[in-house]
């Protein structure tokens, strides 16, 4: 049964950096379903085009797969097309020990290889799709490019990256409204002023966001064809990048 997120319920002398350690998985479901708007439904679309954009003989890869949310989404839609596998990366070992544990717990036919170590780290080979579920912003910002680079050379033609990330808005007035609003989904679900606050002061050294504009920019400037958000609440939203089917040196 998943434990409640009570992390920041009590008043801390000290607020360290925010890690993905053992006690963030124990409770790490009730923390992303009551912190990020629209998280079933990202994962719902996940799955759904993953279901489209899947080759046959491709590997797909999850990185930044935690406890293996979106990998279980791909795998559902994905057990009719041939010769498909799926790399989880992930690196903390608390998330990679507690995801294997889940995964085996679903039957399927499509396998899962778990990696634990840095996205930065992590080669990228014959890849149809390759999701980062709230992954990039826990990136250092000057390795992100690279990052995404390195997804792009991967991708087969007509591949696709699922990026979802929360963002900040280059409107200040707009971005204090999205922030408040979001705060107001965390009181609605539960949350106090002190986890709110102690929670957004943990993060904010750990967490650093980009705006829309700065992701299109940089996916355009990689090579990406298509992006197009396909998801958006508050200050969070998904995007999809298509990899053109002629691309030179592909």
């Amino acid at each position: 049964m998943t434990q409640k997120d009570s992390i920041f319920a009590e008043p801390l002398a000290h607020v360290s950096d925010f890690a993905f350690d053992q006690t963030v998985v124990e409770v790490f479901p009730d923390m992303i379903n009551r912190s990020v708007p629209g998280y079933q439904s990202i994962l719902q679309g996940i799955g759904q085009l993953t279901k489209r954009y899947a080759q046959p003989h491709s590997t797909l890869y999850d990185l930044g797969c935690s406890l293996g949310a979106a990998t279980l989404a791909m795998r559902q839609q994905v057990a009719d097309i041939a010769e498909v596998a799926i790399v989880g990366v992930d690196n903390s070992a608390a998330m990679i020990e507690r995801c294997q544990l889940l995964l085996q717990g679903y039957r399927s036919s499509v396998p899962v290889t778990l990696r634990c170590e840095n996205v930065q780290d992590t080669p990228i080979e014959n890849a149809s799709v390759v999701t980062m579920n709230f992954t990039l912003q826990f990136v250092p910002p000057e390795q992100r490019y690279g990052v995404l680079a390195n997804v792009y050379a991967g991708l087969r033609p007509g591949g696709v990256l699922l990026l979802s990330e929360k963002f900040h808005s280059m409107d200040p007035m707009m971005d204090e409204l999205l922030v408040d609003i979001h705060h107001n989904f965390k009181r609605a679900n539960g949350y106090s002023e002190l986890e709110i606050s102690q929670k957004r002061a943990a993060i904010e050294n750990v967490m650093r966001i980009d705006s829309l504009e700065t992701h299109r920019q940089r996916l355009q400037d990689i090579g990406f064809q298509h992006i197009q958000v396909w998801f958006q609440c508050y200050n969070f939203a998904a995007m999809i990048a298509v990899k053109g089917a002629t691309q030179e040196g592909a």
